[in-house]
């Protein structure tokens, strides 16, 4: 029976270990140069044990996870961000149909109008949050 270390890896391995690599570069533990050849290596590897090798001085532990921006909206089940989206998404085809149908021109006017109207208050709302995060953290100290 093959030794661990020889089982031969696939695309799926080598995505992981290169998200576990740029997580290790983020955290400031690598160079540019040594990213980059880094991550070379781990396009080349084959076996579990090539992978091994280009985490060798690194500490086992992953970093810390990333923590979520509070500005992000967030996704609701099916990856919509919210309904403003799928209203924008859906205006070129309605503006394309009502052109046709209504034959004038001017029905594509309503893309960058829908876009308009539905995102216009999205940096308000965003410094409102922001704001509030503000005063929240003064009030905690």
């Amino acid at each position: 029976m093959a030794d661990n270390s020889d089982i031969r890896i696939g695309t799926a391995d080598r995505e992981r270990a290169l998200a576990d690599l740029s997580d290790h570069f983020s955290a400031g533990r690598l160079s540019v140069a040594e990213f980059d050849e880094r991550s070379a290596a781990i396009a080349a590897a084959a076996t579990r044990r090539e992978l091994a090798t280009v985490f060798a001085d690194l500490p086992n532990s992953p970093p810390p996870p990333a923590v979520k921006q509070p500005d992000e909206p967030a996704k609701i089940q099916g990856g919509v961000r919210d309904w403003r989206t799928v209203v924008v998404a859906l205006t070129p085809i309605a503006a394309i149909v009502l052109m046709s149908t209504l034959h004038s021109w001017l029905w594509l006017l309503l893309i960058p109008a829908v876009s308009t109207l539905m995102y216009a208050g999205e940096r308000t709302g965003r410094d409102r949050r922001r704001r509030r995060r503000r005063r929240d953290l003064e009030d905690h100290r």
